[in-house]
């Protein structure tokens, strides 16, 4: 009976144990609560080198919060293990059933436009692989997060819960509903476009919250910055971006569609730009000036690609999974636009640019130096072709770079890169079109 009654005292006391600690994480302070979240993840030596030598110098970052952040999370656990040795490059990375993982700059960018802070409930729509809602876990208290694809979601909250993101809360639906139960949340973080921002986001965001999504058709986003003042929404416009689509309900209110039929290039002059400086069409534009010089051949706006040495970065292996091969973040000087091109109907497309060189010489480890790169992909979002367009060396005056592209009949989506990706030096461009050509034989 004594035994009994001592195993009936040790499981009450037990209890009250799991309880009493509860009821501590509960009312600890959340600033309390994020500095024991930060403890369990230490800085990781290829994402310290990827924000010191590549984000920071040519991104603007200046949130410290969120670059420490950004430091501590191993990006290379949310990105397929085929494209782990790019993890820390500042590029997207495909992650299946046509979705993508964010470049870390977008990540920092849309988390430091938000200025979250250690009390916020924050809801995101589009987890993906998780990366985004792990950033997040770490500067905020409460993180709900919907994503459309089954698999993908949960294959996020298997890896989140690994890594003891407890304060991650999964749901698997279509976003553009939003997650009314616990509502209102202090930030919305939207990581898929839809055509214009969904009315049930609006109504969760708490009044003076702040959200930041990506609108726009197709091809052609900006981010935007919306802050609820007195139960309306302010919106500011911020760069301009590509994202994959918000699926469900929001594709379907979409209105204007692409033409993969024919594909149209958008501001291949440069003779336009935005009140930033930046050319209208393009998105992700690093290291490029929009400029006017008088020796163009035809117009006089030009973009200018300055891409400087790379300085070397110290990394401790033994921070590193010897299983992994991780390699060097890349700098890089270009500006990027997608476009619809169905390869079942465009068998070719015609591209011709101008450029015109100063000291351009192929970083360590290429031997190419390309200013075009045009990347296909399938509806799956599967890279299934790279052309090189355009390489050259050295310094020369204006010469024409002219190439007709053939264009595999399972291509749904063209990525064309301009600038100087595999190169340092100055690189000038003017004057891009793009068209889509008859059958005939390809250079």
């Amino acid at each position: 009976m004594k035994r009994n009654l001592f195993f009936l005292f040790f499981v009450y006391f037990f209890i009250g144990m799991i309880g009493a600690q509860e009821t501590v994480r509960k009312t600890t302070a959340p600033e309390q609560q994020q500095i024991e979240r930060l403890k369990k993840f230490p800085i990781q030596n290829q994402a310290q080198g990827m924000i010191e030598n590549l984000l920071l110098p040519q991104g603007g970052l200046k949130n410290a919060e969120v670059i420490d952040v950004m430091k501590r999370i191993p990006r290379h656990r949310f990105v397929p293990p085929l494209h782990q040795s790019v993890a820390y490059w500042d590029q997207a990375i495909a992650i299946g059933h046509g979705q993508t993982i964010s470049p870390p700059y977008i990540v920092a960018f849309m988390t430091e436009q938000l200025a979250p802070k250690p009390a916020d409930k924050v809801l995101e729509i589009g987890t993906g692989s998780g990366y985004q809602a792990a950033v997040l876990s770490l500067l905020v208290n409460e993180v709900y997060t919907i994503e459309i694809v089954e698999s993908l979601g949960n294959q996020a909250q298997n890896l989140l819960k690994k890594l003891g993101m407890d304060n991650v809360h999964i749901r698997i639906g279509d976003g553009y509903q939003g997650w009314s139960e616990a509502a209102p949340f202090d930030i919305i973080i939207v990581t898929c476009s839809p055509e214009s921002i969904p009315q049930p986001l609006i109504d969760q965001l708490r009044e003076g919250g702040r959200m930041i999504i990506p609108v726009g058709e197709r091809f052609q986003q900006s981010f935007y910055l919306c802050k609820k003042v007195n139960g309306k929404i302010h919106q500011e416009r911020l760069p301009q971006t590509l994202f994959v689509p918000m699926t469900g309900e929001a594709e379907e209110r979409r209105t204007v569609q692409p033409n993969a039929q024919n594909p149209v290039l958008v501001g291949g002059s440069f003779e336009e730009v935005r009140e930033d400086g930046s050319p209208i069409g393009w998105h992700y534009a690093r290291n490029v000036e929009i400029m006017t010089v008088n020796d163009a051949p035809n117009g006089k706006k030009i973009a200018r690609f300055i891409n400087k040495p790379e300085k070397k970065a110290s990394v401790n292996n033994n921070s590193v999974n010897k299983n992994q091969i991780l390699s060097k973040p890349q700098i890089i000087a270009q500006i990027l636009q997608g476009f619809a091109v169905d390869g079942r109907v465009i068998s070719k497309l015609k591209i011709d640019y101008w450029i015109c060189g100063q000291q351009i010489v192929a970083r360590r480890g290429h031997v190419m130096t390309p200013t075009g790169i045009i990347l296909c992909y399938n509806e799956n979002r599967d890279q299934i072709d790279e052309i090189l367009l355009g390489s050259c060396k050295g310094t020369f005056t204006w010469e024409k770079v002219s190439r007709e592209i053939l264009v595999k009949p399972e291509t749904r989506e063209v990525v064309l890169l301009i600038g100087l990706p595999f190169a340092t030096g100055q690189l000038d461009v003017h004057n891009i079109t793009l068209e889509r050509v008859s059958d005939s034989v390809a250079e």
